[in-house]
């Protein structure tokens, strides 16, 4: 495209400089509007976020895979040079797995009572990062009950593509970390952490801070799943000892272990704050 042909075409609709750094404004605008439309469109003024490991699969799929993997090491003679590491691999999967598969049962408890509010407006809809692993599980409980739910999906090189149980006309796809923080926080009404990495924790941790800071205002239950992975990972009683939080933080969550524990919890918060 030439000089003139450029200046000669409405700038809205060209594709050239939409996509230059000076219209960087533009398309942020575009990830914050955009959704907008579509929920006020849906009527979706509550979310129950759920975050969780990207890496995670189904407890029957990592079973099979670990009795794969055992089957090839029953053989020394003909397993492969790092069969050892596969099956430290696959042995993590195997203990993830289990909280995949709750967190699809706890994604179809919250829907199927969701799916009880009479007016459609106070319902509240699974929401998730869009990808695998947890998320996954999230969008394939309410897919399960017939419900619609939100994927929040984002452009990486790894780890993320849109998994198939979000709802398709509720299946976003940002280019900017920080607009899709916007939109998790936003409309969020619970939020739900499984065991996850570094992106778990930095949604978590800063949802906990806007909340902590007062930023947030409405309540918000959090639901930490995992006793094991969350006391393993993280000693909040010894932050409380060194005062870098208040002991009054610690009532910011719950840690459960049990899905039925942590549907009663939220649905018992949600319905005292918002019906």
């Amino acid at each position: 495209m030439n000089d003139t042909e450029f200046w000669r075409q409405k700038t809205y609709k060209n594709p050239v400089f939409l996509n230059s750094p000076e219209a960087r404004n533009i398309r942020i605008l575009c990830e914050l509007t955009a959704p907008k439309a579509q929920f006020e469109k849906k009527e979706i003024e509550n979310t129950i976020v759920f975050f969780g490991s990207a890496r995670s699969i189904s407890f029957e799929e990592a079973t099979k895979n670990l009795a794969a993997i055992e089957q090839e090491n029953s053989d020394p003679g003909t397993a492969a040079p790092d069969i050892e590491e596969r099956l430290i691999k696959a042995r993590a999967a195997l203990k993830l797995s289990e909280y995949y598969d709750r967190s699809a049962q706890l994604a179809k408890k919250m829907t199927e009572w969701s799916l009880t509010i009479p007016e459609a407006a106070k319902r509240f809809y699974i929401c998730s990062g869009g990808g695998p692993g947890m998320m996954e599980a999230a969008n394939l409980g309410a897919f399960q009950s017939k419900g619609d739910s939100i994927g929040l999906n984002i452009s990486l090189p790894f780890e993320q593509a849109p998994n198939p149980y979000q709802s398709p006309q509720l299946s976003f796809e940002f280019h900017y970390f920080f607009i899709r923080k916007f939109w998790f926080a936003y409309l969020a009404k619970g939020l739900v952490a499984f065991p996850g990495g570094f992106g778990t924790m930095d949604e978590l941790f800063e949802v906990l801070t806007l909340i902590q800071t007062d930023k947030i205002k409405k309540t918000i239950p959090i639901v930490l799943f995992g006793k094991e992975f969350w006391e393993g990972f993280l000693n909040f009683d010894f932050l409380v000892e060194w005062g870098v939080i208040g002991k009054k933080d610690l009532d910011l969550f719950r840690i459960c272990d049990d899905v039925d524990e942590a549907f009663d919890y939220m649905k018992g918060v949600l319905t005292d704050a918002y019906l």
